[in-house]
């Protein structure tokens, strides 16, 4: 995997949000987003 840089942009990407909506981070920009994925034990 390679290093991120500080102050790099993250690319652009889009999943479903907790309601199934699609959430598109590019339509985020100039917002403070926090993102949180959580790890299945399986």
């Amino acid at each position: 995997m390679p290093k991120v840089s500080l102050d790099a942009p993250a690319p652009d990407f889009e999943l479903a949000d907790y309601t199934g909506r699609p959430f598109r981070l590019s339509e985020q920009r100039g917002r403070n987003v926090l993102l949180v994925f959580n790890r299945g034990f399986v």
